[in-house]
Order: C-alpha cells, then sequence, then structure tokens
C-alpha cells in the first residue's frame, strides 16, 4: 500500500496494491501490520456501509466524547470526501483537506480522531464504506455546517441534498469548547 500524506498532520490517502486481469480485480483493503507500518495502530469497532445519490452530502459529523477514528473508501461511484480538523488548540484548528475517492481509483482515506468528516456524491450514485475505531454513540453525535463560511470548504455542488441534523448544525465558531475534542501535542 502506498501512503501520502495531506495537508493535516495525521489525515492520510491510502492506495492499495490493485490487482487485475479479465475477470476484474483484487485488493487488500485493509492489513493490520501494513496500516501499523504507515503508523495508523487502531482496532476498528463498526463497519458501515451508505448508499447516496448524486448531490447528497453527508456531514460534517464527528463523535465527542468517544472520537471516532475513520478509514473510508467507495464501492461503487465517486465522492469528494473532507476531513477537517476541529481539535481546540491544533496548529491546524479549521482547516480542511480533501480527496476524490472513486470505486475506480481504489483509495482509502484515513480520518484520525479529532476531525470532522463529511462527503459529498458527485456520481449518479456512490456506496461508501467506513471503518470506525469507536461505536456510535447517539450522546456523543455532533456536527458543524457544511457551509461554514469560516472553513470555505470547495464542495463540487452548491445546493446539496442534506438531512435536516446537517442542515441545521452549528458553524464551528458557534460550538462550545467543551463539544470539541483537544489538540494533544
Amino acid at each position: 500500500m502506498k501512503s501520502t500524506p495531506t495537508s493535516l498532520p495525521g489525515v492520510l490517502v491510502i492506495e492499495p496494491k490493485v490487482f487485475g486481469d479479465s475477470r476484474g480485480f483484487f485488493y487488500e483493503s485493509y492489513n493490520e501490520k501494513v496500516f501499523r507500518e504507515l503508523g495508523i495502530e487502531r482496532r476498528f469497532v463498526q463497519s458501515n456501509v451508505s448508499r447516496s445519490s448524486r448531490g447528497v452530502l453527508r456531514g460534517l459529523h464527528y463523535q465527542w466524547p468517544r472520537p471516532q477514528g475513520k478509514l473510508v473508501s467507495v464501492l461503487e461511484g465517486e465522492v469528494y470526501d473532507v476531513a477537517v480538523d476541529i481539535r481546540n488548540g491544533s496548529p491546524t484548528f479549521g482547516q480542511w483537506t480533501a480527496t476524490m475517492l472513486t470505486a475506480e481509483n481504489h483509495r482509502h482515506f484515513w480520518i484520525p480522531e479529532g476531525f470532522a468528516h463529511g462527503f459529498c456524491v458527485v456520481s449518479d450514485y456512490a456506496t461508501f464504506s467506513y471503518q470506525c475505531t469507536e461505536l456510535y454513540e447517539p450522546s456523543a453525535d455532533a456536527g458543524i455546517r457544511w457551509n461554514d463560511p469560516a472553513l470555505g470548504i470547495d464542495w463540487p455542488v452548491s445546493e446539496p441534498n442534506l438531512s435536516n441534523k446537517d442542515m441545521n448544525a452549528p458553524l464551528l465558531a458557534d460550538v462550545p469548547a467543551e463539544r470539541l475534542p483537544e489538540f494533544a501535542a
């Protein structure tokens, strides 16, 4: 596997070795030993799959307390995937990075604990897979507004299809400090 760092420390784009022939392809999407060598020494405890149509934007989500690291990929279609550093005290607080995840490029995106995450579907539909390092906890579920002007995320859609929760999420500046993760140097 090839790992490429992003502008945010700890957030990685991971490209597996893909073996293909006339029958199709095969790739190893997770190998604990290889991921440890990449610096991802986490145990995944929950696996989720979602399917969404063009223009659906999910996010920006995070969990606090009990933060989740997420290893995400696309099984069908294409998404624009975003990670935002929301760790209080981080030198990159409020900064974001993004990557295109497609069924064809087989990329994975590693979003460590302490980051908000969201994605927008740019194909007719997308089947999205994510492995989490912490179980979902409804009382810790949180989010920030997808179009927060202070973040300035360059989404590929101006009028996305949003859930009520995402439409009404607060701006990052309006989230109380105790509802954000702390940066650990």
